[in-house]
């Protein structure tokens, strides 16, 4: 059982790493044909947003809206991507929800 405690420990401190990693990586979503570009870090924090100008329609404001959140939720989905491979190969692949662990290690 100490073994188990020791193990299930080590794939924590791996796990925190992981996400720590994940957390100040930077990921960036684009829309519309690359006309908008968002970048956030793995911790979910918005770095930038940079629009084209041809973009920038006063006849169709909601347009650059709506291909910011775009944009942004394709850099989020790309950085929870990458801390759901940084967790699972800090875990060796090891499905903690499935074995009822996953509350327990964090």
């Amino acid at each position: 059982m100490q073994k188990l405690l020791e193990q299930a420990s080590a794939m924590q401190a791996k796990m925190q790493e992981a996400q720590q990693a994940a957390a100040e990586q930077e990921f960036e979503g684009t829309a519309g044909g690359g006309v908008v570009k968002a970048t956030v870090k793995g911790s979910g924090e918005v770095v930038s947003v940079t629009l084209d100008p041809s973009v920038l329609d006063p006849e169709d404001p909601e347009l650059v809206g709506d291909l910011v959140v775009a944009a942004l939720n394709q850099a989020q989905q790309a950085a929870t991507a990458a801390l759901s491979g940084e967790i699972s190969d800090a875990t060796g692949g090891l499905d903690l929800d499935g074995l009822g662990l996953g509350g327990l290690l964090g």
